[in-house]
């Protein structure tokens, strides 16, 4: 009986937005920077949409962002803690988003000798759990139904997370040139 022929190899080119990054020592890593970027987009899209859906139209990404934040354990938290919890590096964006946050009712600030705590209101409170119905309804059940199951998800968010240091590192070397 003659042997199987073996399947042909397809040769894949990486799908980059970038050919010129991607023809470096690793396309695979321009793949990843492309996928990033997609994700990127594709997420800040999904909160702006999720927090008009849940009765904040509005708002931007990362006032999505610090609102979820300062709502995490309903404990007070301070510029600088939010900041470091969501690696911005300029303490502006915080003040800005923190006053607009303020400004629509969803935080409160308090003082605590010489710092402000910032936290969630009522208000704020109850737009993050629609945010959070809705994201049930809407992404986490698509995710259950065709995503990846909880544990490569887990896995990917260690690799995302090692992925930052790589590039907070790096970043960090550029500014030295």
């Amino acid at each position: 009986m003659p042997e199987p022929e073996a399947a042909p190899k397809i040769r894949r080119d990486p799908v980059v937005s970038s050919a010129h990054l991607a023809s470096g020592g690793s396309p695979a890593l321009s793949e990843v920077e492309f996928g990033l970027t997609l994700a990127h987009h594709a997420f800040q899209r999904w909160m702006i949409r999720c927090a008009a859906a849940a009765g904040a139209p509005g708002l931007s990404p990362i006032e999505v962002l610090i609102l979820h934040t300062v709502r995490h354990r309903d404990r007070p938290k301070r510029r600088a803690d939010i900041a470091l919890v969501l690696d911005i590096e300029d303490p502006h964006l915080i003040t800005y988003a923190l006053r607009k946050l303020t400004r629509a009712g969803l935080i409160s600030s308090e003082r605590a000798g010489k710092e402000a705590l910032v936290r969630a209101t009522a208000d704020g409170a109850a737009l993050c759990a629609r945010y959070a119905a809705i994201r049930e309804r809407l992404l986490v059940a698509g995710f259950a139904a065709t995503g990846p199951g909880e544990a490569p998800l887990s896995a990917l968010a260690s690799l995302l997370r090692a992925l930052s240091g790589h590039y907070n590192q790096a970043a960090r070397a550029a500014a030295t040139l």
